[in-house]
């Protein structure tokens, strides 16, 4: 089993840069960051959380700028979005947006992405939370034809383009990994256009039959990364015996030192599973 880190890099936590360091240094394979283009004054969408929303979530970086800024400084870590909220993103942009960050980290991309819950939010990107899914479901599908095709082109009822060129092409073949992220209602996207399904802070007891259901779709043993993950050792011995490829723990937004404490907590955890 992997161990990755989750987190929300906001202006007031550790930079990316340092950050994407000590994690390489402290023997995890991976980094998975947060994203939220803004948070609308008059917000009605009830935190999936329960409770007040999180500061963190008001004060997110762009994730492509954070992640490349991490590719900089590192050599082997895989550097993920999650999630990228494909339901507020242009395909074009986002398309660039994760080639280009494959293209300089030499290929350690992964596209993790989810269709939101923050209703406010998305309806002032266009969006109509009543058909978001099929948005992304879309606009997933014109990203790997501009990833995959020389000459790409896509005729949908949200994402309509003639054939374009678009460079730079992803380093990995045939593309960066497709980390879906959801739940039930996301596994038929898992099972179409995912390469994993990340879950989010799901129980092993609550997981296991989930897993089950969407490979059972899929028709594939369809690998499972966990977001938001504990770090104590009970949690993640519930995890190996599912035998999920990876665990992210959940790294709070503090600046340094506090940070690196973290880390080094972390580390010791996963070091008895390996």
């Amino acid at each position: 089993m992997k161990f990755g880190i989750s987190t929300f890099i906001t202006d007031l936590s550790t930079r990316p840069a340092p950050l994407g360091r000590a994690i390489e240094e402290h023997g995890f394979d991976s980094l998975f960051i947060a994203e939220h283009s803004h948070i609308p004054v008059d917000r009605r969408s009830p935190y999936p959380q329960g409770g007040e929303l999180p500061d963190i979530y008001y004060r997110t970086l762009d994730p492509f700028v954070a992640l490349t800024a991490a590719a900089t400084v590192t050599e082997r870590l895989l550097l993920g979005t999650g999630i990228a909220l494909v339901s507020q993103r242009d395909p074009f942009h986002t398309a660039k947006e994760v080639a280009s960050l494959d293209l300089i980290s030499d290929g350690r991309a992964a596209f993790g992405v989810g269709v939101g819950w923050n209703r406010e939010e998305m309806a002032n990107h266009g969006t109509d939370p009543a058909t978001r899914g099929k948005l992304v479901d879309e606009r997933l599908r014109a990203i790997l034809e501009l990833w995959t095709k020389e000459k790409a082109e896509f005729h949908g009822e949200f994402v309509d383009f003639d054939p374009v060129y678009a460079w730079p092409k992803p380093v990995q073949k045939p593309h960066p990994p497709l980390f879906v992220g959801g739940g039930k209602g996301a596994f038929p996207r898992v099972a179409e256009l995912g390469d994993a399904w990340l879950a989010n802070s799901v129980p092993p007891e609550v997981l296991a039959p989930q897993i089950e259901e969407v490979r059972a779709l899929a028709g594939r043993a369809v690998p499972v990364t966990v977001y938001g993950v504990p770090a104590t050792p009970e949690a993640v011995e519930g995890y190996a015996q599912l035998g999920v490829e990876r665990v992210l723990f959940y790294l709070p937004s503090d600046p340094e030192p506090a940070a690196l404490a973290h880390l080094d907590q972390f580390a010791e955890v996963a070091a008895r599973f390996r």
